[in-house]
């Protein structure tokens, strides 16, 4: 299971006192007035930050974080992910899964062939769609909806798929 999930990317800086302009990664940017740390990721590094300050700007978070007291601070940090321990990540209710936690599950059908990996979600408007590469290297996409997710074992590491007819023949 993933320990870290990302919550944001810097995008910027915003104003002359080190305060970061922030795209938000996650669903509810509202939670970033929960969060009290969070990591900075830069290449290699990873460093733990306190956020002493949190306000919002069209479809940007604005953040203050402690020890960033400049804009020349701020601007280092450009293109910096920011992290959150699983821990403070909002819970999910019964039957719903982070995405990370999904990513690399073995994917079987219901006829107890395995179809391949999954390797991505696509999150669209109706529902989410599951990339799935197969062993043999092409790509099945299946709509994450109960008529085709069958079961998710993400502790067993497999999702359980049942293919709906003509669905394989719409992606050779």
């Amino acid at each position: 299971m993933t320990e870290r999930f990302q919550v944001g990317v810097i995008a910027g800086t915003h104003g002359v006192r080190g305060d970061v302009k922030v795209f938000p990664v996650t669903d509810d940017p509202s939670r970033f007035k929960k969060y009290k740390n969070v990591y900075l990721y830069e290449g290699q590094m990873q460093k733990p930050v306190r956020i002493s300050g949190v306000r919002f700007s069209g479809k940007f978070v604005i953040l203050h974080l402690d020890g960033i007291e400049d804009m020349d601070a701020a601007r280092l940090l450009r293109g910096a992910q920011l992290w959150i321990d699983r821990k403070d990540a909002a819970p999910l209710p019964e039957g719903m899964y982070y995405i990370p936690d999904l990513i690399g599950l073995s994917v079987l059908t219901d006829d107890g062939k395995r179809l391949g990996s999954l390797t991505d979600v696509l999150r669209t408007g109706a529902n989410d769609v599951y990339c799935v590469t197969t062993d043999d290297g092409r790509e099945v996409l299946i709509p994450a909806i109960r008529d085709c997710i069958l079961e998710t074992k993400p502790e067993e590491g497999r999702i359980l798929v049942h293919l709906l007819p003509g669905l394989m023949d719409l992606q050779q």
